[in-house]
């Protein structure tokens, strides 16, 4: 279980914040107004949801927050006695996700089912699926780079920046990277919304195989010699 090192994960972590840009997209927009990824956004519309306020969705966001838990704990369960850095369990969790998200896709592209069972048991897989990454992706410790949420990118972007403490960041490119493919993927998730509602899901599935693969590729690869001191 050799971790490979942590430079190779930037990339890979970026890639998957524009992924759950596009999950989040769709489950917003084609399933009921509910995020699966950002459980802060998640939570607050549970919460307006419980007041009946503006007709917001209960049984939507209750099962995206439960299989998130789900997949979140599975996860860490997993990767209990792994170091921090990519593992054979960090690969296998990953192609989970992927399968997880182009099942869906594909029930959706076939079945087109739109009951509100059926968009109940979308969402709750959706959830287990981004619980899944964001256990994952926090085991890796790439920082400031969650996949799943960017407001602590944002606060750290802005608080260290020349008007807020000054103090500058040696990571401000890549806080800046993580919300703007976070943006992107969000407008992609809705632009393909216009063509199915699998459609931004299927991607999202072939992106995370991608990283699955080339994680494991960089792990398997032997880490070059140090150099003498």
């Amino acid at each position: 279980m050799t971790a490979s090192p942590r430079s190779a994960h930037l990339p890979l972590m970026l890639a998957l914040t524009f992924s759950a840009g596009i999950v989040d997209a769709v489950g917003f927009l084609g399933l009921d107004r509910v995020f699966t990824a950002n459980m802060t956004g998640n939570v607050v519309i549970l919460g307006m949801g419980l007041t009946q306020a503006d007709d917001l969705p209960v049984l939507g966001p209750t099962m995206a927050l439960v299989g998130f838990l789900t997949g979140a704990t599975a996860a860490g369960r997993l990767q209990r006695r792994n170091p921090a850095g990519w593992t054979v369990q960090s690969s296998v969790i990953f192609a989970v996700v992927a399968a997880i998200l182009g099942s869906v896709a594909a029930w959706l592209l076939l079945a087109d089912d739109q009951s509100h069972l059926g968009a109940a048991a979308i969402t709750g897989s959706l959830g287990i699926a981004m619980g899944l990454q964001a256990a994952t992706a926090r085991q890796l410790a790439v920082k400031d780079v969650t996949t799943v949420v960017v407001t602590s990118t944002i606060t750290g972007l802005a608080a260290d920046s020349a008007l807020g403490t000054r103090r500058g960041s040696a990571h401000a490119g890549r806080r800046l990277a993580a919300v703007m493919l976070m943006l992107a993927g969000a407008a992609t998730g809705a632009l393909l919304l216009r063509l199915h509602l699998g459609a931004g899901l299927a991607l999202a599935a072939l992106l995370t195989a991608a990283v699955a693969v080339s994680g494991e590729i960089d792990r398997r690869r032997p880490a070059p010699p140090r150099q003498a001191s």
